[in-house]
């Protein structure tokens, strides 16, 4: 494994190795998220997409990242393997809750796993789905995110950069009057949940300029608002949803960095 300092940035190369390990805990990811997204209906609780979710990762070999994360002697760590965000909630929801999907929520559901069980590397994965019918405005909201995220990984290839992926995100979602989130960031994964570069979903001139290597590994995740981009925690401490009470859509996959361009890990 070979470390390349950017500014402030230590960002890992992954070896081919490792990303066979990670293309393999990435289909099981992919599966488990699929699975969930299955199972979701009217008057499902939240609690039981985690369940589904959770099981699904063990029983394939995988540990839910996600849960538990954040602990230390003071602070409890996220409390579910899935994170569950419903409607105004963007991301980090809560999946151990009671709560009863209604018709025309959209949901969030965002997963992360560690494989092999013992040891392993680790992918994340977001989607957001519609319960029943939904409202024109959300179903708009969710494609335009869902093809920002598209639209942003056609820029990863050796020798672009960064923020090519943040500025095809911002331009295209920011056309279609929404607004992007700024104070949130996709991220590199891999020796752990969350490494460098941050990868945020708009640009700004100011931001290091960090180039696209080979064998780097990126999760890119568009999260994106129907009003304004500002959010605020709940006092979980954990979810996050957008000041506003309006409408947010959240989609992600992992990406490696290839010789000739990318790859999807998540699929």
């Amino acid at each position: 494994m070979q470390a390349i300092v950017y500014f402030i940035y230590m960002i890992t190369i992954k070896t081919s190795e490792e990303i066979e390990i990670l293309r393999e805990g990435g289909h099981i990811l992919a599966a488990a998220l699929k699975a969930t997204a299955d199972a979701m209906r009217v008057g499902v609780k939240i609690k039981e997409l985690n369940a589904i979710a959770h099981e699904y990762l063990v029983s394939h070999g995988g540990r839910p990242s996600f849960l538990g994360y954040g602990a230390s002697k003071k602070v409890r760590g996220f409390p579910s393997a899935l994170c569950v965000s419903v409607n105004s909630e963007i991301v980090h929801g809560d999946g151990t809750r009671n709560t009863l999907l209604q018709e025309g929520d959209i949901v969030g559901l965002d997963l992360g796993v560690q494989y092999p069980l013992k040891k392993g590397l680790y992918t994340d994965m977001a989607i957001t789905v519609g319960v029943g019918k939904i409202s024109r405005e959300a179903q708009k909201l969710m494609s335009v995110t869902k093809d920002s995220l598209t639209r942003s990984i056609k820029e990863v290839r050796p020798g672009g950069y960064v923020h090519d992926i943040s500025k095809a995100i911002q331009s295209f979602c920011e056309a279609q009057r929404f607004s992007v989130i700024r104070n949130l960031t996709g991220h590199g994964v891999g020796h752990a949940v969350h490494e460098d570069p941050p990868i945020f979903c708009y640009y700004d001139s100011r931001m290091p300029k960090v180039e696209l290597k080979e064998g780097m590994v990126i999760c890119i995740e568009p999260m994106v608002a129907l009003g304004d981009w500002h959010v605020v925690t709940g006092k979980d401490g954990w979810t996050v949803r957008m000041a506003d009470g309006k409408l947010g859509a959240h989609f992600e996959h992992t990406i490696a960095v290839t010789k000739t361009g990318h790859e999807i890990l998540t699929i």
